[in-house]
């Protein structure tokens, strides 16, 4: 007896991978467009997932750089130059960071996503905290 392939269909527990935006769709997505419905995964976890707020600050800052390096090539003291770096640099970063759940709402709203979505990291690790307290001091008698 020969085993036919196509009868080897054994289900895996391994989930479906999220697909990935092609290099044209990525690239609008960074200049702010929206990706189409099937790509929503993808942006729930580019927006939310592990590694969100350094990706968000990466895409802020890199268009920034050309401006820093052509303050510094400013004839004059190096003191002026790393002042005028210095004082564009810094209120960049803090309202970046300040502004970082704004504008990643505004994210996931433009894609027609809940913005809840945002919290949803957070929220889970409030509740298994409070069901953590809760077993350990809250148990019946």
């Amino acid at each position: 007896m020969t085993e036919n392939p196509a009868d080897n269909t054994t289900p895996t527990s391994e989930p479906t991978p999220t697909p990935e935006p092609t290099a044209g769709q990525r690239l609008g997505y960074l200049l702010g467009r929206t990706l189409p419905a099937e790509l929503h995964p993808w942006v729930v976890a580019d927006t939310t997932g592990p590694g969100a707020t350094r990706r968000y600050a990466t895409r802020c800052l890199i268009p920034l750089i050309p401006i820093l390096v052509g303050l510094l090539l400013i004839p004059g003291p190096w003191i002026i130059r790393t002042g005028m770096v210095l004082l564009l640099f810094l209120p960049f970063v803090y309202f970046l960071l300040a502004l970082k759940n704004i504008y990643l709402r505004h994210r996931l709203v433009s894609h027609g996503l809940d913005p809840a979505l945002l919290n949803i990291h957070q929220r889970r690790r409030l509740d298994q905290e409070q069901a953590s307290y809760e077993s350990r001091y809250r148990s019946a008698p």
